[in-house]
């Protein structure tokens, strides 16, 4: 089901909206190869007490496109988008890249109120990724490869951001999900997340960007996240004074794997 398509920038951005409009907001922005549908699980759960507004980034899903891919450019979109329906005020949580977003929507627009990072180190300096994933980043052969991935290939990649053990038929509604999101999402993203997110993180990490914003913020992050060492990132947060979580039975995407704990823990911040 296709939700709003909402004018935003020189585009539209595909947007969905739950819950009573007259609610707090909690903004939901997925990760890399994702889409509104990585809420799917978290959404009917917030709605009983908030506004939840999810979106497909640039890149992705139902908004599609080629540029303006990096996280402040998203974050831009993300803004016009938000004053197109109407809201202003929000907690921004992001999962994965969308933590990105997330961090610089706060930065670039007033919208933000509270921030919430899932799943997601600072920067790459502590960061593991499957083997081969380097080659989606390459000019003409990343592109060829994301065309011709098979949907084994991409269920693959996609069971390295969950726990071992976790069941892959659990994750969505519809079991080739992740298959149609690595299909709608622009071959250049990859080249925009893992060699140019590097650089960006490395001169100026997430931490010390949602310092310099001076938010509330917490992180949620998964003990058995293969992405990224769980003890240096939930350190790495809590130094700046966020409020740390984590999850002992979850990997890198704990709204998938443990959507009740991860609502239970979005409403508790929000109403702290």
């Amino acid at each position: 089901m296709i939700g709003e398509l909402v004018a935003a920038g020189d585009g539209t951005v595909h947007i969905r909206q739950d819950g009573d409009r007259g609610r707090p907001v909690v903004l939901l922005l997925h990760g890399f190869s994702g889409s509104v549908h990585w809420f799917d699980r978290v959404t009917p759960l917030l709605a009983e007490r908030y506004h939840v507004v999810r979106l497909d980034l640039r890149g992705h899903g139902h908004t599609g496109g080629h540029t303006g891919l990096d996280a402040r450019s998203q974050a831009r979109t993300v803004a016009a988008a938000l004053d197109a329906i109407g809201v202003t005020d929000v907690v921004a949580a992001g999962h994965s890249f969308g933590a990105d977003v997330a961090i610089a929507l706060a930065e670039e627009s007033r919208h933000v109120g509270k921030i919430v990072v899932i799943g997601q180190a600072p920067d790459y300096s502590f960061a593991t990724f499957p083997p081969g994933n380097g080659l989606l980043a390459l000019p003409v052969l990343g592109t060829l490869a994301h065309r011709l991935a098979t949907p084994s290939a991409v269920r693959l990649g996609v069971r390295f951001g969950f726990a071992r053990g976790f069941a892959f038929n659990r994750a969505f509604d519809r079991p080739d999900q992740a298959v149609l999101d690595h299909a709608a999402m622009s071959p250049a993203m990859a080249r925009t997340v893992i060699v140019e997110r590097r650089r960006l993180l490395a001169a100026r990490p997430l931490d010390e960007q949602a310092r310099a914003v001076g938010l509330p913020v917490a992180a949620i992050l998964g003990r058995r996240d293969r992405f990224y060492d769980c003890e240096k990132t939930a350190a790495r947060w809590a130094a700046i004074g966020a409020k740390v979580d984590v999850i002992e039975d979850s990997g890198h995407s704990p709204i998938l794997e443990r959507p009740e704990r991860v609502a239970e823990l979005v409403q508790d911040f929000v109403a702290g």
